[in-house]
């Protein structure tokens, strides 16, 4: 087993060698930026440290090894009125089966209200609407390899769509959680949104054009599509630390920390804290983007309420807030169920 744990650090090594040995800030080029929208109101309270933490269902974006260590069924739902009149959700339910270990399905989607269609001729709109919508659907695993040591995997569906352009793409995220003996600290890592790159193809790209303009009496209204450009995911590579410094029958204090190494923007640090009183009062907070060139974000805040009905059925809320520089604050609910 130690040798088998071995191998995936090494997988892992490899990877990122591949991923981001030619990496420089090249913010704003990759497709289906909506895979970066971090998921779940408790995670981005606590700063978005949540790559060692993953211990619920928003572990099927943060780590989907995390799904392992879940013993009961859970459902979570988030939504976000994100940037620009944007509405944000995520569905995900978490199924544990024991010794063969968890398995997951979420979806994610972005879309925006529908807009006027308009011109240079027609400024105030031609009476047509156009819309755009972003979906990702997953399918995790994660299982326990050892009762320290974690592995999962996600494999997922992307497709974004604008007016009559649909670019769609497969991708592959894969992600490890390892509980050292040091007061129970947690180590994780994971790498998402490994795969292929996306194109925009539609009708709208649809021309006119004449194959030879010199030769007189040749159909000039041959139907041909202008070629649009092929762009890479958003590659992200986390790590992180996760302890609890404080533990009792009433109390815990956890302390998180990931460093993020996207492949379209350059390092940053993510730090936060949670405080969870009888497991039924939750009050977090953290700091996102620490180092990073030009960030917007900063300050987090959050609170989570749990209520257990049963020894099977239990609900909590969650709220988180998140200071976004000139664009304000954006705010997160998110609900999730276990049974």
């Amino acid at each position: 087993m130690k040798r088998t744990i071995i191998y995936i650090f090494l997988i892992y090594i490899i990877l990122f060698g591949i991923c981001f040995s030619d990496n420089i800030e090249k913010v704003g080029t990759t497709a289906a930026p909506f895979l970066e929208i971090e998921v779940g109101p408790r995670a981005v309270a606590m700063g978005g440290g949540f790559v060692a933490m993953a211990d619920d269902a928003t572990s099927l974006f943060w780590n989907p090894s995390g799904i392992a260590r879940l013993e009961k069924i859970e459902v979570h739902f988030t939504h976000i009125d994100w940037l620009a009149e944007t509405k944000f959700d995520f569905v995900g339910i978490v199924i544990p089966m024991g010794r063969l270990g968890s398995i997951g399905l979420s979806i994610t989607n972005l879309t925006i209200p529908e807009m006027q269609v308009r011109t240079i001729f027609y400024p105030e709109g031609t009476g047509e609407y156009f819309g755009a919508n972003d979906i990702a659907m997953g399918v995790s695993y994660g299982r326990n390899l050892t009762d320290r040591f974690s592995i999962g995997f996600t494999a997922k569906y992307i497709q974004q769509r604008i007016w009559h352009m649909t670019s769609t793409g497969i991708a592959f995220d894969i992600g490890t959680i390892f509980t050292t003996q040091f007061n129970g600290m947690r180590i994780g890592m994971n790498i998402s949104n490994f795969g292929g790159k996306m194109r925009l193809e539609g009708k709208d790209t649809q021309v006119m054009h004449d194959i030879d303009e010199n030769k007189y009496g040749n159909n000039d209204q041959i139907i041909a599509h202008l070629d649009t450009d092929k762009w890479s995911l958003p590659l992200i590579f986390r790590v992180g630390i996760a302890m609890d410094i404080w533990n009792n029958r009433h109390n815990r204090i956890s302390m998180v920390l990931d460093a993020v190494h996207p492949n379209n923007n350059t390092e940053y640090l993510n730090i936060g804290a949670e405080y969870a009183f009888s497991k039924y009062i939750f009050i977090r907070g953290g700091y996102k983007s620490l180092f990073l060139k030009d960030s917007e974000e900063g300050l987090t805040l959050g609170l989570g309420i749990a209520y257990v009905l049963d020894s099977k059925f239990g609900i909590k809320i969650d709220y988180g807030w998140e200071d976004f520089g000139v664009f304000n604050s954006i705010q997160r609910f998110g609900l999730s169920i276990t049974f």
